[in-house]
């Protein structure tokens, strides 16, 4: 059975740093395209990034230069390392797991290319 539960979410300041994780299980992270996405109220749900099983990364433009996304295959966990938050950053924040193998980049952050997702948790970004 495919499960992943993400933690780590908070409430920072501007400029404020937060990591997440996603702990899956049934299957091994190494070998699957995911990702990591967010929905703030009242807006539709964004791909921040993705990482295919060649390790080739894709991020969302507004995340570039801030974000980092990873995976600890030992552990089977990816993890999203965010730095320099602003309020706009502020969302629920999902894991997702895709197809097999590598990260078509053209549809890496689209939501609808994800069958698997986790229950999220909430980042708050104050001013």
């Amino acid at each position: 059975q495919v499960q992943l539960v993400e933690s780590g979410g908070g409430s920072v300041q501007t400029g404020g740093s937060l990591r997440l994780s996603c702990a899956a299980s049934g299957y091994s992270v190494s070998i699957y395209c995911m990702a990591w996405f967010r929905q703030a109220p009242g807006k539709e749900r964004e791909g921040v990034a993705a990482i295919g099983s060649a390790g080739i990364i894709k991020y969302a433009d507004s995340v570039k230069g801030r974000f980092a996304i990873s995976r600890d295959n030992a552990k089977n966990t990816m993890y999203l390392q965010m730095n320099g938050l602003k309020p706009e950053d502020t969302a629920m924040y999902y894991c997702a797991r895709g197809p097999l193998g590598r990260c078509n980049m053209d549809w890496a952050l689209q939501h609808n290319t994800y069958p698997y997702w986790g229950q999220g948790t909430q980042v708050t970004v104050s001013s």
